[in-house]
């Protein structure tokens, strides 16, 4: 098993090294039958409520409304999507502003950061995005995309998160940068979200979710995996970035990592 990015401790099992064949084949009608119901019910409530998001994101001012409507939405969807959510807070959210980082193992990390993290934040999320029909629209103008095979488009994004951080609200994101073909094992973090919450001053949330590479795989991946469940995250204390500087980076990067893949250790192992 190869070894962890920054330490000597084994990495976590990928999801593949794990999987039954046997299995992976019998159940694939019924893993095929759920990812196509939550394809239904998410693309047919999008379109209901298309026109409300349409109307809220118009200009900024209605960015507010827009993020409380995403929440509602949420809600409707994990549990019309069969995989509502169960939290365990091993401390309190800070006041407002924050960055959260999670690992990011399925679609539904995006869902289920909606329904846990109350105060209105921002989502930042790969450029591929801009291009989803109807979802495109929230990566617009409101969330902002991060174009990371351009130095100077990616560098525009995080000024913008910086802004935002800097008018009060929080900032999401994934700083695996996409998820990994390796689930439930990260991939070493990027730096930008640490290098933002130095250059803020603000504190990182780091947030586990257990199981979500369980529930809904790769929906292009007909043999991917997918079913109803309870949904588990675990909420970090936050991690303070006061008096922190550049050359720190790395050593939040490592420190947040660790504290996100203890969990999942855990929850592996058992």
């Amino acid at each position: 098993m190869p070894a962890h990015p920054h330490h000597d401790r084994p990495a976590i099992r990928t999801g593949e090294e794990r999987r039954n064949p046997v299995f992976k084949w019998l159940f694939a009608p019924l893993r095929l039958a759920y990812k196509l119901w939550f394809g239904i019910v998410f693309w047919l409530s999008l379109l209901v409520l298309y026109i409300p998001f349409k109307l809220t994101l118009h200009r900024p001012s209605r960015y507010r409304a827009a993020f409380r409507l995403k929440r509602v939405w949420g809600t409707f969807l994990h549990w019309a999507g069969l995989f509502p959510q169960h939290i365990t807070w091993r401390g309190p959210l800070p006041e407002p502003p924050y960055v959260v980082v999670s690992n990011h193992g399925s679609y539904i990390d995006i869902v289920q950061m909606f329904n846990l993290v109350p105060h209105y934040f921002l989502m930042m999320g790969k450029y591929e995005l801009q291009r989803w029909p109807l979802f495109r629209i929230f990566f617009k103008d409101m969330d902002i995309a991060v174009n990371r095979g351009s130095h100077v488009e990616a560098a525009k994004a995080f000024r913008r998160a910086a802004k935002a951080l800097d008018s009060g609200a929080c900032v999401v994101l994934f700083p695996e940068g996409t998820i990994p073909h390796t689930v439930p094992r990260m991939k070493p973090f990027k730096d930008g979200a640490f290098r933002l919450a130095i250059e803020k001053q603000v504190p990182v949330v780091p947030v586990t979710f257990l199981n979500h590479w369980r529930l809904f795989g790769d929906p292009e991946d007909l043999l991917s995996r997918g079913h109803p469940g309870i949904s588990r995250a675990v909420v970090h204390p936050a991690v303070h970035t006061t008096g922190l500087q550049d050359s720190d980076v790395v050593a939040l990067r490592h420190r947040v990592f660790d504290l996100i893949e203890a969990p999942l250790l855990q929850h592996e192992a058992g």
